[in-house]
C-alpha cells in the first residue's frame, strides 16, 4: 500500500531513539547526567543548532532551485539530512529539559558508591574490573563506562569497599566483591 494512505514514513517517529546511544530510561527514573556530560550533550544541540542545520538549509534551497527535484540527488539527500538532524534536535532537547546534572566530586574521599563512581570489583575467579557509573546518555562501555541503570550499575549502587554484592547475569547469580571506590576531585 501506498504510504500516502497509510501514516509510515522511512525513519522511525520515536524521539526516544533517534540516534542517541542512550536509550529509554525507566518509567519515572530522573535523567542523571555529570556536568561533563551536560556540557558535551548541550555542544552538540548548539553545533547542529548553529552550524550543521544552517548548512544543510542552504544547499536544499540551493539545490530546490535548479529545478527537477525528483532526481536532485543534493536536494534528496539534503531533505533526508534535514529530517536526521531535526530528530537529533528535538531528542537532545528533551534530555537536557528532563536532566538532573549530578557532580560526582561532592562524593570524592567517600568509599560507598553513589552515581559518578569509579568502581574496581573483583569476581568469585579474582578477576577485577574497573567501571565509571554514568548517565544514560553518556556512558561508553568502550571506555568501562556504564549507565547508573545496568544492571551491574544497580547492583553496586551504595555498596561500599569491602561489600560483596550479588549480580544477575544470565548464567545466574554471581558474587562480585568491591574493590576500590574513587570519584573525581572537585574542580575537575
Amino acid at each position: 500500500m501506498n504510504k500516502a494512505f497509510v501514516r509510515e514514513s522511512d525513519a522511525s517517529d520515536d524521539d526516544e531513539s533517534a540516534g542517541s546511544g542512550g536509550g529509554p530510561l525507566p518509567a519515572g527514573a530522573r535523567n542523571y547526567i555529570t556536568p561533563q556530560g551536560y556540557r558535551r550533550l548541550r555542544a552538540e544541540l548548539m553545533t547542529l543548532l548553529d552550524v550543521e542545520r544552517p548548512e544543510v538549509v542552504q544547499i536544499v534551497s540551493w539545490a530546490a532551485s535548479n529545478g527537477d527535484r525528483s532526481e536532485n540527488g543534493d536536494y534528496l539527500y539534503g531533505k533526508k539530512r534535514l529530517r536526521e538532524i531535526d530528530r537529533r534536535i528535538r531528542f537532545l532537547t528533551q534530555r537536557l529539559d528532563i536532566a538532573e546534572v549530578a557532580d560526582p566530586s561532592v562524593h570524592h574521599g567517600s568509599d560507598q558508591i553513589f552515581f559518578g563512581a569509579t568502581v574496581t570489583f573483583a569476581d568469585a575467579r579474582g578477576e577485577q574490573r574497573c567501571i565509571t557509573i554514568k548517565g544514560v546518555d553518556e556512558a561508553d562501555a568502550l571506555a568501562g563506562e556504564v549507565s547508573w541503570v545496568a544492571p551491574i550499575a544497580r547492583a553496586l549502587l551504595k555498596a561500599r569497599e569491602g561489600d560483596e554484592v550479588s549480580l544477575a547475569t544470565p548464567g545466574g547469580i554471581e558474587q562480585i566483591e568491591v574493590v576500590r571506590v574513587e570519584y573525581p576531585a572537585p574542580g575537575r
